[in-house]
């Protein structure tokens, strides 16, 4: 009896250090999101995602639109890379099911003026967890 015991606990908790590493992995690929954004980095901004991944933002114009993420890159290219820009981003939630993610962060800048929370799909691929798809929106009390 002591040994199935004992087996049924190292079973347990090979599954729950999976789960923290799965975990710590879909978080990896989110703050590389958050630091490529955050810092410029297109180069890292970018590979956050799938090569088809879809956004579905609200342009500045206030209009729905979806990019690309190659066209969201864009945002940052006249920056100077590896400059803080002045946005902070935070990991709020993670849900992972096998090998598909969801993902909630918050993004706030310059100095909290404006906040945003985004919305993630992530999906486990051969390189890695990659953003699949996007959204946002704002959340300040500015602007609803």
């Amino acid at each position: 009896m002591k040994h199935y015991v004992l087996l049924f606990i190292t079973f347990c908790s090979i599954q729950f250090s999976q789960a923290q590493t799965e975990h710590s992995l879909v978080e990896k690929t989110l703050q590389n999101y958050i630091d490529g954004s955050s810092y410029n980095k297109l180069d890292i901004l970018e590979n956050a995602f799938t090569d088809n991944a879809t956004l579905y933002l609200t342009g500045r114009d206030g209009e729905f639109k979806i990019y690309t993420p190659t066209a969201y890159t864009g945002f940052f290219k006249n920056k100077k890379y590896g400059e803080f820009n002045g946005r902070y981003g935070k990991v709020l939630a993670i849900e992972i099911v096998k090998d598909i993610a969801t993902a909630k962060v918050e993004i706030a800048g310059p100095e909290r003026k404006w906040v945003y929370i985004d919305l993630f799909l992530l999906k486990k691929t051969a390189t890695g967890w990659k953003i699949i798809s996007k959204t946002a929106t704002r959340v300040d009390e500015s602007k609803n």
